[in-house]
Formats: C-alpha cells, sequence, structure tokens
C-alpha cells in the first residue's frame, strides 16, 4: 500500500469517491442480498454500522472520546485533540474537538527540526461535543467522516490514541463488548454466542427497495426522520429502527406512559415489527417510533429500546406497558429500571379467554368468573380469594399458563398496580395497527398501510370535530371539566358524573387522622329484584385538598372517580382540585411548550462565542418547529414566522 505522501490527487480522490451503481450494490449487500465482494465493501459496512452521527449523548467526555477512538482503530485512523474549552470558575471541560491525526500541516518551525516522515494531509474528518448542561450529558454537534487518505488498519495500531488504551480497558472490550456499546449501548448489542452474532433480517424479493423507498420518502418530506440499522458480524442487517420528528415532538407532550406492540409481520421470515405509541391529549394513539427485529431474544430488545430512548434524549417514561414476554421483561427492567412495567390487560384476557383451558359447556361461567375476579376485585385479598376458588373449582391446578401468570400479577392485575400510572392505557385501549395488517404482508405492502395509518392518525388530530357539550348534571364539576377536557375525555369523565348524581353513592365517614378523613363510599348497582352493593374507601385531606380512592381511578384513567368526586362534594368542594386536571388531557396541551421560550433565555449568552449563538438559536428555532405541529393553524404562524425571519436576514 502506497504511503500518504506517495498519493497523487487522482488517487486520492478516487480513495473517496463511490459510484452511483457501486453505492446500489453496496447497500444490497450491507442489506444482506449479496455476500461481500470485496474488502472495501467491508470497509464501507464497518463505518456504516459504527459511525458517530450528530446528536449522539454520552455520559461522560471519557466515554464519547473512547467510543470515537475505537471507531478510528476499527476503520484505520488514529485521533487526536484539537482544541478544547474549559469553564473559567471551575475549570471544568465544557467541549472538545476530537480530529484524525493526519488533520492540518506541519508548521515551518517543525518543519526544520528533525527529519520526520510527513503524515498530515491536512484531513478534515473531526466531531465537536459539548456537555450538555440540562442533561449533564456530552452531546455530539458536529460531524466530518470523510478522509482525504487511505485509510491503514496497521498504521493505525501505532497511533497515540491506540496505544494509550491501558490494558485493563482492553480486556473490558473483549468478546464484542465494544466500548460504544458500554457508552452509549445502541449500536450493537454484544454477540453472546456465535448464533446470535450470524442473526439477521430474511427480506424477500422486493422488500430491500420498499425499505428504502419508505426511508427516502420520509427523509424528503421530514429532514429530522431518522432512521438506524443493527448490524451482525457479516455485516448483514439484524435490527432496524425509525422515527420522525412528529414522534419526537409528541412524546415531549405525553411522556409519561408509553405502550410497546410486538407483532410477526411475515410467517414466511420471521420478520418482526415492534412499536412504540402513546395516548394524546385526546385518547388517540400516536406513533413514537417503529422497528423491524431478527428475533424476541433479550439482546435484540435491549437494543430496540436503548435506539428508542437515545432518539428521545434519554428521557424514560414513568411507566412501560407491553404483552406478556421474559425477553421483553428483562429489557424493560434494565433499560428503564425506575419505570413501572405492566403488561396489556385486555391482551391477558383475551389469551386467558380463547386458551380453552375449560370444556365448552363451561366457558361461558368461566368467563363470568374470570371477569368477577380480575375487574370487580378492588384489594389484594379480594383477588387471591376469587382466583383461588376459580382454580379450585375448575380445577385448574396444573394449568401452566395460569401459573404464569399468576406469578406475574403485581404487573396486570388491576388491585395490584394502583401504584402505577396508566393515564388511559388499560383494557379498553384499542390496538396498535388494529385492522390495517395481516399475515404475511410484504413490506410494500406495509410500508403503504403504516404511511395510511399515520396520515389518517395525523388527519384525525389536526382536525378535531368542534363540539359543544351537553351537560347531564347539576355539578360545577362538569361545567369545570367541559370547559378544561378535550372532547374525549371530558365524555368519559361524564361518566363518572352521572354515576354520582344517579343517588346510588353515598358516603359515611369512617375515622379521622388529623387533616386527614377516611369514608366509605357506598356503591348500589343492580335493578329491583337484584342490588348488589360495594363499599370503596376514600381519604381527603382538608389542607393539602388530596383525595385518592382505593379503585385508583385516577391513576388508571388520569381523571378522577365518582367516588372521590362524591367525598370532594360532602365537604364542599365546588371545583376539581388543579392536581387533578391533568395537563395531558387538557384542550390546550400542547401550548405550554410553546411558551416554553422562556426558558431559552439569552441571559448569559456570550454574543461572541458562536457556538452559543448557535445553541441558542438552535433551540428557540425547534420551539418554534414543534408549535407549528400542533394544527394547521399553528403551522402556518410558524411558517410565516421563519419565512419573516429568513426575509430580515
Amino acid at each position: 500500500e502506497l504511503p500518504n505522501d506517495e498519493l497523487e490527487d487522482e488517487d486520492i480522490s478516487q480513495s473517496v469517491k463511490v459510484e452511483t451503481s457501486d453505492l446500489q450494490n453496496a447497500l444490497r449487500q450491507v442489506l444482506g442480498i449479496e455476500r461481500f465482494a470485496d474488502a472495501d465493501t467491508a470497509t464501507d459496512v464497518a463505518r456504516s454500522r459504527l459511525a458517530p452521527i450528530e446528536g449522539m449523548e454520552f455520559e461522560s467526555y471519557d466515554d464519547a472520546y473512547n467510543y470515537y477512538n475505537r471507531y478510528a482503530e476499527e476503520l484505520g485512523f488514529g485521533i487526536r485533540v484539537k482544541s478544547s474549552w474549559t469553564k473559567r470558575s471551575s475549570k471544568e471541560k465544557r467541549g472538545a474537538v476530537l480530529c484524525c491525526n493526519c488533520e492540518g500541516f506541519k508548521t515551518t518551525k517543525e518543519a526544520a527540526g528533525i527529519p520526520r516522515k510527513e503524515t498530515r494531509t491536512g484531513c478534515l474528518a473531526m466531531v465537536r461535543l459539548r456537555l450538555v448542561q440540562q442533561s449533564n450529558r456530552w452531546r455530539l454537534d458536529e460531524v466530518k467522516l470523510d478522509h482525504n487518505h487511505l485509510l491503514d488498519h496497521r498504521r493505525a495500531q501505532s497511533s497515540w490514541s491506540h496505544k494509550k488504551i491501558k490494558s485493563s480497558a482492553k480486556r473490558k472490550t473483549e468478546s464484542a463488548m465494544d466500548v460504544e456499546i458500554q457508552t452509549i449501548k445502541l449500536y450493537r448489542t454484544p454477540a453472546v454466542n456465535a448464533v446470535d452474532s450470524f442473526k439477521r433480517l430474511n427480506f424477500r424479493n422486493g422488500d430491500v427497495r420498499a425499505l428504502l423507498d419508505y426511508f427516502t420518502r420520509a427523509k424528503m418530506g421530514d429532514p429530522s426522520f431518522f432512521y438506524i440499522m443493527d448490524f451482525n458480524d457479516e455485516g448483514c442487517v439484524r435490527n432496524i429502527f425509525w422515527i420522525d420528528s412528529r414522534s419526537r415532538a409528541a412524546y415531549g407532550y405525553f411522556d409519561d406512559v408509553i405502550q410497546i406492540h410486538v407483532k410477526c409481520l411475515s410467517n414466511e421470515n420471521g420478520m418482526i415489527l415492534s412499536s412504540f405509541s402513546c395516548l394524546n391529549h385526546r385518547g388517540q394513539i400516536v406513533l413514537l417510533g417503529s422497528g423491524f427485529l431478527a428475533d424476541e431474544s433479550t439482546e435484540t430488545y435491549l437494543w430496540v429500546l436503548r435506539a428508542w430512548l437515545t432518539c428521545m434524549s434519554g428521557r424514560t417514561p414513568r411507566t412501560v406497558v407491553t404483552d406478556q414476554c421474559k425477553a421483553l421483561q428483562l429489557a424493560v427492567s434494565e433499560v428503564f429500571p425506575r419505570a413501572h412495567h405492566r403488561f396489556f390487560l385486555s391482551l391477558v384476557m383475551q389469551r386467558l379467554q380463547k386458551g380453552s383451558l375449560v370444556e365448552v359447556t363451561e366457558s361461558e361461567v368461566f368467563e363470568s368468573v374470570l371477569n368477577r375476579a380480575v375487574y370487580d376485585s378492588v384489594r389484594v385479598e379480594e383477588f387471591e380469594t376469587a382466583w383461588e376458588e376459580m382454580i379450585r373449582h375448575f380445577r385448574l391446578e396444573d394449568c401452566e399458563l395460569l401459573q404464569a401468570l399468576y406469578e406475574d400479577r403485581e404487573k396486570w392485575v388491576p388491585a395490584y398496580v394502583k401504584d402505577a400510572v396508566l393515564f388511559g392505557i388499560c383494557s379498553d385501549n384499542p390496538l396498535l395497527f388494529n385492522g390495517y395488517l395481516h399475515e404475511d404482508m410484504t413490506l410494500d405492502e406495509f410500508f403503504n398501510v403504516y404511511e395510511l395509518f399515520q396520515q389518517e392518525r395525523i388527519q384525525k388530530e389536526e382536525n378535531p370535530i368542534e363540539y359543544a357539550p351537553s351537560l347531564r348534571t347539576s355539578f360545577g364539576y362538569e361545567i369545570q371539566a367541559s370547559e378544561l377536557y378535550s372532547k374525549e375525555i371530558f365524555l368519559k369523565f361524564q361518566q363518572e358524573l352521572v354515576l354520582m348524581s344517579s343517588g346510588s353513592l353515598t358516603a359515611t365517614q369512617v375515622h379521622s387522622n388529623g387533616p386527614v378523613i377516611t369514608y366509605a363510599v357506598n356503591e348500589r348497582s343492580g335493578n329491583e329484584d337484584t342490588t348488589e352493593s360495594k363499599s370503596f374507601e376514600v381519604a381527603y385531606d382538608k389542607v393539602s385538598s388530596e383525595v385518592r380512592c382505593i379503585c385508583s381511578c385516577f391513576n388508571f384513567r388520569g381523571y378522577l372517580c365518582a367516588h372521590a368526586l362524591t367525598v370532594l362534594d360532602y365537604n364542599g368542594v365546588e371545583s376539581i382540585p388543579d392536581q387533578y386536571i391533568l395537563t395531558r388531557w387538557r384542550k390546550n396541551a400542547k401550548r405550554p411548550l410553546l411558551h416554553a421560550s422562556k426558558l431559552v433565555s439569552s441571559n448569559g449568552i456570550d454574543s461572541s462565542n458562536a457556538i452559543q449563538r448557535y445553541d441558542h438559536m438552535y433551540r428557540q428555532a425547534m420551539l418554534v418547529v414543534a408549535g407549528g405541529l400542533a394544527s394547521r393553524e399553528h403551522h402556518m404562524v410558524a411558517s410565516q414566522s421563519l419565512n419573516e425571519s429568513l426575509d430580515k436576514l
């Protein structure tokens, strides 16, 4: 291989130039359609799966440095710190530029010393790091990947940056535990065995073209559209994840509860679709990103969860709702250690009711008993008693499905999950893509219905049906809710008020402890012939106006139940306390972020510092963009403001 100083300009240009046909072939090979033809393609694959991108974040400066250094080592070049800056008061490092060690040229003074071989070529490859004050994490603000010289793995090994890696650090990176895995834990999962290292997505004819066509369309329509691929040891695609700017903006408003859906898209090639979603202020499903997975192993779920979390700037939800899956359960506990993990109650009940656990002649009776045990048990001991009686009556002691669900009862039985906020994601929540997907879909068919699904939901969100709420009770709570809640949430809350006004609820004080008074709210149901009664404990704090019912409706649905409202009315409270009117259910749920410009104050910005000016203006611009997503009217105002600013500039 020719040394750098013997390369001619034409050779250098050829080393970094890729013809269109070559790029297409490389893409086909990377996606697993063909095996690699030469070493150059293999290098391109390594680069695509390891390359840093703008917006990546790291826990520390050392993590960021080690990641880029390892990337450089695998690609075949060395790095050095071109510049860095610190905080004057504390000398704390605030930013740095890491560059290729071929950056720049020798100065005249350096050239006049001991003759040494010229290794610098004026290479512009670099990354710019910055410490983000809000999250105290290091972010890549600028990335340049192209080199103007050949990459040499043997020469790179002698680079000072690679030599200084201590032997102890090297031992930690053995067995495929690469530095980038330890720092950002995203781009590749550890290959725990030979089988995992060669897992891949099995594309059928036309799938790759459909995939690339969709990514191209999405990127053209949304410059902030982002996708990432995970590769196996042969360079074939193992997992894919993608997300658009609308999803990221939506999560900024509704980041309390997310749901993760996993579905086998095709039985023929075993391709698995994973999708993240939440509910907006109208109780409608909003997509938060999707991906294709090669399998359902814990390692695969770890990769996609970390990919999603990185795209959301590390903001973790309070609750994660999934189907019952041990591998996914382990991954959720590792990536979201502080979040509550719950199962879809509707899916659990469907599995039990369709599992042929009892004889057909007893199926209706079993379903009724099961529903009463799960839905009507307010207290843990009530569920335990009802479940035990059900198992004994239908002789299901040896049923493995019931045993497994009972072991995980704290993740799906309502009596156990009262401490987790679900805010509408409960038993009556519709499944994602319900009615859109069918078995053995091609990727071309999938992306057609995927875009249709997105368009229909955007249409519903941007064009809500206007209505004048019809009041059905005389309570002031109803007037208050009709003015604040979105239509969909108000209609659900109104049912609690109707129950409250029916005369079937009575509150009786049980005991008091200082300002906290406990009531027993008796609820009667049924008809004249059969009347049932159930008691609900409600605690009310007169000082803080905090009210808590044992049914935990507020955590489940995000609004107060009839039992809690009865106690408030009993104590002469004429309006719903502010803490129980969630911002996420309000008509103007998306407006608070529009006024977040107060958080982007220009105070303390050094006007002579280009980086600080850029950061400040970027945050302001992103607030305008986020505001423009709220509705068509907001979009017009935001676009007009941006155009006026451009005209003035």
